[in-house]
């Protein structure tokens, strides 16, 4: 089987626009969606592990990595039509989907949006799970701040910034876990245009106060279909106290926390990440769309449930107002 720097990237020209992606492996399919500002690279470690049982596809969204970076659609419904578009061209008619952090919000869009599609979803670190997210986003998230951006990806900024975010986070000292992803952000910025698409997409999901959108109030249509909620217990981007909401939200989803990780769980300890991933798709039959059940679900609505003292995680902490 060939390593991860052996795929060759392709293309496909979706509504005008160049799609990247890599496909490799053979069996069920898995499209893996990445984070804001990053790349199918973020993958790097997990997709020659999974290859192995399945058919791996990792786009680059549109606006990140090499994909085209146009003023255009950049919400979680319009990623979510961009992945049935490119699952169509591609002849695949159903996959696990697996989203980290933006893309885990665009995972349960896909799933929402096109439940017929999607066998089983995982969500990575995700947004989409309460308001609490770093304040570096926040901020970012404020107009204005451009100017701010631009002169931090001057290159001579990032010459000395990039090395010196990368050594911290190899010393693996308290508060280093997620300077790596950091770094690989950063890295994007030297592309104006990427910049650009990277504060579109931010403020579509994140204003001063947190994060704008969440599936709180649409969980309850997941419970019919496979979830796994995979979390580092160190992140400092999305509390971990998220995951404890998306398996009160989804009370039949596998819950699996990485101690030792950060917001990438994938890149921190991937063998596990990937062994993890296997196991929940071996484990679970897919989900099987009924559109009876999902009419009659949205006609219930959400069922509300008193949980006992048992139930209540210790680490749970009131989302602040």
């Amino acid at each position: 089987m060939a390593g991860f720097a052996d795929l060759e990237v392709q293309y496909l020209r979706i509504h005008g626009y160049d799609r990247a992606f890599v496909k490799t492996g053979k069996g069920p399919a898995v499209l893996l969606l990445h984070g804001i500002g990053m790349s199918h690279n973020s993958w790097a470690d997990v997709i020659p592990l999974l290859a192995r049982n399945h058919t791996v596809i990792a786009p680059d969204l549109l606006g990140h990595g090499a994909s085209d970076k146009p003023r255009a659609d950049y919400t979680l419904g319009g990623y979510a039509n961009g992945m049935r578009d490119l699952l169509a061209l591609l002849g695949i008619p159903r996959v696990t989907v697996v989203g980290h952090s933006f893309g885990g919000g665009v995972a349960m869009q896909f799933a929402y949006q096109y439940p017929h599609l999607v066998e089983r979803f995982v969500l990575v670190d995700s947004g989409g799970l309460g308001r609490s997210v770093n304040p570096g986003l926040r901020l970012l998230a404020v107009p204005g701040t451009g100017p701010f951006v631009a002169a931090i990806s001057r290159p001579s900024v990032r010459r000395r910034m990039i090395p010196t975010l990368r050594r911290l986070h190899a010393t693996r000292l308290p508060l280093t876990q997620d300077l790596g992803g950091l770094a690989d952000v950063y890295e994007e910025f030297a592309d104006p245009k990427a910049r650009a698409a990277f504060r579109h997409v931010l403020r579509a999901v994140v204003d001063w106060r947190g994060q704008v959108i969440t599936m709180l109030d649409r969980g309850y249509l997941a419970e019919y279909m496979p979830a796994l909620v995979v979390w580092g217990a160190k992140d400092l981007v999305i509390p971990v106290r998220h995951a404890y909401s998306a398996k009160e939200l989804i009370p039949g989803a596998r819950l699996e926390i990485f101690e030792d990780c950060g917001h990438m769980p994938h890149e921190d300890d991937p063998q596990r990440f990937a062994t993890v991933i296997h196991n929940f798709i071996a484990s679970t039959p897919a989900s099987v769309w009924d559109p009876r059940v999902f009419r009659d679900a949205l006609a219930s609505g959400p069922v509300v449930r008193r949980r006992t003292p048992s139930e209540i995680d210790l680490t749970e902490v009131p989302e602040p107002a």
